[in-house]
């Protein structure tokens, strides 16, 4: 029986944001593992993703919130009395973040210290896995990938908004969690660019790819020589369960509060590269990407990536999907749901299967 499984069977478990892409997939993970699983989230995205696929015996509880509405979030997080919270509801999207700034530094900071706070009040052992990104780093566009030392910043307000939610995190861990004797931790989690079946999201490469090739607008590429390391979601994922599992074994997480996930070297491409890997493997011609000319108005960092080294030494986690393999699963997902000939519960069920296999991790008895 795995690690994960001996961590997660019969524990109470809140997942934030879980009608989104992560959300959804670490959901169904952990039910698959024998978790009774809590969403507390929005409204799924109506352009669709894994959400509205899974059978709804993936939740003990489904119910909305606003990470805003502190005091009604606080009255659900008590009604759960959890072990575990894994808090990824955000407003996730940079090119957003220009059009909505004040609204993604009231999610991503004031809706995270709500969630801290709603698991402070509970007076009892919870571990919370906090869930923000690798553009939480003062990108200076380094040839080096970034470590969990390295300095916080953010030249976008979503890049800030997560810098300033780790902050908070350290505030709560230090304020109170490591005060009030009960043994719970805040443990932050930090990872890049994830793909993988079930992502919709507005700008974003690959859901472009996806509504290109299923009878949407061409693909416009805006910045095609930006590199980034490509990660499966269900590699990340790992990361986080992998950590979390430690917990209650050790009482915290050997060597730090902060750990990295991304994928192994011989990950980076451009995003050019992406999107005609995509269209290679959906078997559509290299000429239906565009590029677009001129300079894009709301930029991103030209190249970002983190240094996992520390969740290789202290926690043996190592990335199991290389780009190639990540590029057919997501792929092979996106294929298996606009052909609509398969049972998308049991197709992610699958690669969920397959992962493990490909990582020997023991699979529910």
């Amino acid at each position: 029986m795995s690690e994960i499984r001996q961590a997660f069977k019969g524990r109470k478990v809140l997942v934030t944001g879980h009608t989104g892409f992560k959300g959804a997939w670490l959901s169904l993970w952990l039910a698959e593992a024998g978790a009774s699983v809590h969403g507390v989230a929005l409204d799924p995205d109506p352009c669709g993703g894994l959400y509205p696929l899974l059978s709804p015996d993936v939740f003990a509880s489904d119910q909305r919130c606003d990470l805003r509405e502190g005091e009604k979030l606080a009255a659900l997080v008590a009604g759960i009395q959890p072990d575990y919270v894994f808090h990824l509801a955000a407003q996730p999207l940079v090119r957003r973040s220009f059009a909505q700034p004040i609204e993604t530094l009231e999610v991503n900071i004031l809706g995270s210290a709500h969630v801290l706070e709603a698991v402070r009040r509970l007076g009892r052992c919870c571990h919370v896995i906090f869930v923000t990104s690798d553009k939480c780093y003062r990108n200076e566009e380094w040839v080096h990938a970034y470590r969990e030392t390295d300095r916080l910043g953010g030249k976008d307000p979503y890049s800030m908004s997560k810098a300033a939610a780790e902050l908070v995190a350290e505030c709560w861990r230090q304020s109170f969690f490591a005060r009030d004797g009960l043994g719970s931790q805040i443990v932050s989690v930090r990872a890049g660019n994830v793909i993988g079946g079930g992502d919709y999201s507005e700008d974003r490469l690959v859901p472009d790819c996806v509504r290109a090739v299923t009878g949407g607008p061409a693909l416009a590429i805006r910045s095609p020589s930006s590199t980034r390391p490509w990660q499966h979601v269900l590699d990340c994922l790992h990361g986080y369960l992998t950590v979390a599992a430690k917990l209650p074994l050790a009482g915290s997480p050997p060597g730090g509060d902060v750990f990295n996930f991304g994928p192994a070297g011989g990950s980076d491409h451009t995003v050019l590269e992406v999107a005609r890997e995509f269209l290679r493997l959906w078997g559509a011609p290299e000429d239906a990407v565009q590029v677009v000319a001129g300079a894009d108005d709301k930029p991103e960092a030209g190249y970002l990536a983190v240094s996992i080294d520390k969740a290789a030494r202290l926690l043996g986690w190592h990335p199991v999907w290389d780009f190639h393999a990540a590029m057919a699963q997501s792929v092979g997902w996106y294929r298996a749901r606009h052909e609509g000939t398969a049972d998308m519960h049991a197709f992610s069920v699958g690669q969920i299967r397959e992962f493990e296999a490909s990582a020997q991790i023991t699979p529910p008895c």
